[in-house]
This record gives C-alpha cells, structure tokens and sequence, in this order.
C-alpha cells in the first residue's frame, strides 16, 4: 500500500514532463487541439443530422435526442482518457520490442506495465474530454435534470470502468506484439472492434444483432463501457437495469485482472535484445 502514493507521484511527473513537452512545440500542439476539436464537432454533426429525420435511436429504445446526446458525451469521455493517457504509449509498445529499449523498461525498479502504459500523457487529447464535458452539459440541461450526488458519484465511477474496460483491451492487443513483432494493425484492429461501442446496446436486435450484443457484453465487454454511465445519467436511478451494471463493475475487474494475465505472460515471452 505504501507503494501507491509513490505511483502516484510518477504519474504527475510523467504528466508534468509531458507538458513541457508539448508545449516546447506549441504550434504542434495548438494544430492537434484544433484538430481534435473539428472532429469531434463532424462526429456531432453527423449526428445532430440524423437525429433531425427521427425522434429516436432505435424503435422503442428510449435513446430520444437528449439522453442520445448523454451517450455521445460519455463516449468522448471515455475515449478522451484512452486517448490523453493510454494510445499512443500502446501503440509505442511494438517499437520499444523492435528496438529492444523494452530491457530498458524492464531494468526500471517500478512496475514495467505502469511504467510502459502511462509514460507519455497527450495533452491535446484532453480537447476530447473538454468536449465531452460540455456536450454532458447540454444534453441535461435539453432534458432539464439535474442529476443528484449519487449519479454524478456513479456516472464517475462507471466512466473509469470504462476506461479500465478499454484499457484492459488496448493493452491486451498491445501485448501481442510481443508474438507478433511490429503490429502494424493494433489501432486499426480497436477502431474496428470498438465501433460495436459507439451505439446503445439496445439497437442490437434480431439475429444479427443479438448474438453481436452478447459478445460485446459478456466476451468482451466493450458495449457496458459506455452504456452502463450513459444510462446512469441519462435516465432515473429507478429505471436502471441494476443486475448489468453490477455486471459491469464485475466485468472491469475481471478485464483488468485477464489484461495483466496477458501482459505478463507476453514478458515472460519475450527475448531481450541481447540474447
């Protein structure tokens, strides 16, 4: 337990260091913000486009415009910390092996997996975050609630789940970099894959769309990532399909617990560039 605060104090320096990268290249950084921002605003639009041809997401879902804009926000969260704190240091991963500077990593008298997936903080990608916030803002202000301590206490909660979820996920991918050498294909293999996350469980039906729903709920449970702080929010704690997101703290633990099986068996594959 006395080791925690310790982490703690690395993570600041590596975020503090990461800051004073980013803004020794102001220019860079200011373009990426910019960049971001403009993403995410056609990703709103597209959006607020379809949502002008109908009332709802889905027949019978209850995903009307405002609580779909709730979803929306809750996946620019999520995908902001994955992005700020996670992506590129897992993207980097197959490098360090290729290049053999991973012995470095492994020398370090700190946790090799906390060390390698949060040693560079992207500052820009916190825009995403940002926008998140003020989408969240403005979809409850469109439905006109003011959500109380307990939801905002497991709107917050859930959403670092979510985050855990997608962490145990890209760190898993990363790690098989390790077998596979440079693995080209790990971001366009999680874009795919966590496309299936980006829409309300509840639009996946008939025979297509139920055994989809499965997968991405019990195998691997990206869909509760976003749905279950989405719903939190979104709508009242009496309506609240309450055995799921139990489901869904259970999940977090147990993506989390099979990403460090997999990380630590890849390092207990791995051959250091001097043997």
């Amino acid at each position: 337990m006395k080791a925690i605060p310790v982490y703690f104090q690395v993570f600041a320096t590596f975020a503090r260091n990461s800051l004073v990268r980013d803004m020794t290249f102001r220019t860079n950084f200011i373009i990426q913000t910019l960049t971001s921002v403009v993403w995410m605003s056609i990703q709103l639009s597209f959006y607020a486009i379809v949502l002008g041809y109908t009332d709802e997401i889905g027949r019978n879902t209850g995903w009307t415009k405002y609580p779909f804009y709730t979803f929306i926000a809750t996946t620019m969260l999520v995908n902001g910390l994955m992005q700020a704190l996670v992506m590129r240091n897992a993207e980097e991963f197959s490098e360090l092996i290729r290049t053999g500077r991973l012995d470095f990593a492994l020398l370090k008298p700190i946790d090799t997996q906390f060390l390698i997936s949060f040693h560079r903080i992207e500052w820009s990608s916190l825009t995403n975050f940002a926008y998140g916030l003020v989408v969240l803002g403005y979809s409850l202000v469109g439905m006109g609630h003011v959500p109380n301590p307990i939801e905002i206490v497991l709107y917050i909660v859930y959403v670092l789940c979510g985050v855990a979820i997608m962490y145990s996920l890209i760190i898993c991918l990363a790690a098989t970099s390790v077998w596979m050498g440079r693995n080209q294909s790990l971001y366009d293999f999680w874009f795919y894959i966590t496309t299936f996350s980006r829409y309300p469980m509840e639009i996946y039906k008939g025979p297509i769309g139920r055994p989809l729903a499965f997968a991405f709920t019990f195998v691997i449970p990206i869909m509760l990532a976003m749905n279950i702080p989405a719903r939190i929010m979104a709508f009242p704690l009496a309506d609240q399909n309450w055995p799921l997101i139990l489901i869904g703290l259970a999940a977090t633990i147990g993506a989390l617990i099979a990403s460090r099986f997999v990380f630590k068996l890849a390092l207990a594959g791995y051959r250091s560039a001097s043997s």
